[in-house]
């Protein structure tokens, strides 16, 4: 991944806190709806870092494949994506 690895790598460590946070409230019982939020806010950050890693990839690696020829169909995918996630 050639795209911003320290933003990412934070991304997942947040991720990661959250999931080792939900396991401890499922097992100190406590109320579903917390714990359905906490859920969500974990998926949140994942989907974030799993545009950025996207974007990254059509940035560099397909662009790298496709040249300057298609760098303007690249910045539409791009723009689609962003919107769709």
């Amino acid at each position: 991944m050639t795209g911003d690895k320290i933003s990412a790598a934070r991304l997942l460590r947040t991720a990661r806190g959250q999931m080792d946070g939900i396991i401890k409230m499922i097992e100190d019982n406590r109320y579903c709806i917390d714990i359905s939020n906490q859920i969500m806010a974990c998926q949140a950050i994942l989907a974030k870092v799993n545009k950025e890693v996207l974007q990254a990839h059509i940035s560099h690696c397909v662009m790298d494949a496709c040249g300057e020829q298609g760098k303007e169909k690249v910045a539409e995918i791009a723009q689609v994506l962003d919107k769709l996630l």
